[in-house]
């Protein structure tokens, strides 16, 4: 999933960025509110990681621009404001969830895969397809009984291709879901990872490319 992050301070926003990435999410970071639209107008997160307290353009307020525009993102808001006023003010404006600092981490990323399964449409805990089993949450695969030791851009291009149901998805689509912002576009990065996947998962091959079009499962 593709993640924004948006908090000012600079250390525990890499720190949550750098957390969440081990466990195979894609992340950015906005350090203000007005950077955080920017990056919101050019990308569609999964979910936004959303500091209340925020310099140039308060949390709220990018809570409530994001809303104006029907953003199908999912807001978390990750704030020190943890009293009960504070939290119904939170989702008043149109957060999907509040969570307080501190926080236990395995909390946050628990909470995070929850709303991704929200966005857009509901989408299961565990995938299954075949003889294939993916499940997000303990970040384990397995084909015919067999686990499948899979690197984190593999594990992303099958869940997302899982999450997919069949739809063709395009290497565009894979790299701005998979990867963050620093991926270059120009990159084969998909193919290589596409093919590396296929390799991992055996035979009857489950991943179908159409020239000029996509992957699909």
């Amino acid at each position: 999933m593709r993640v924004l992050v948006v908090e000012d301070h600079e250390g525990l926003a890499d720190a949550v960025a750098s957390g969440l990435r081990q466990e195979g999410m894609a992340v950015d970071v906005a350090l203000d509110g007005g950077t955080a639209l920017e990056r919101t107008a050019i990308t569609d997160y999964d979910v936004i990681v959303l500091d209340r307290d925020l310099p140039d353009v308060h949390g709220d307020d990018v809570c409530r621009a994001l809303v104006a525009k029907r953003c199908s993102s999912r807001i978390l808001m990750l704030t020190a404001s943890g009293t009960i006023a504070d939290r119904v003010d939170g989702l008043g404006i149109g957060a999907d969830d509040y969570l307080a600092k501190p926080c236990d981490f395995a909390e946050l990323i628990a909470r995070i895969r929850a709303l991704a399964r929200r966005a857009v449409r509901a989408l299961p805990p565990s995938f299954e397809h075949a003889d294939l089993t993916l499940d997000p949450a303990r970040r384990v695969a397995s084909r015919g009984g067999r686990r499948l030791d899979l690197g984190v851009k593999e594990f992303g291009v099958l869940e997302y291709l899982l999450a997919a149901e069949g739809r063709l998805v395009s290497a565009e689509e894979l790299l701005e879901h998979v990867w963050d912002e620093n991926a270059d576009p120009f990159t084969n990065a998909v193919k290589i990872t596409i093919s590396r996947l296929r390799a991992k998962l055996g035979d009857p091959p489950l991943i179908r490319t159409v020239r000029e079009g996509g992957y699909q499962i």
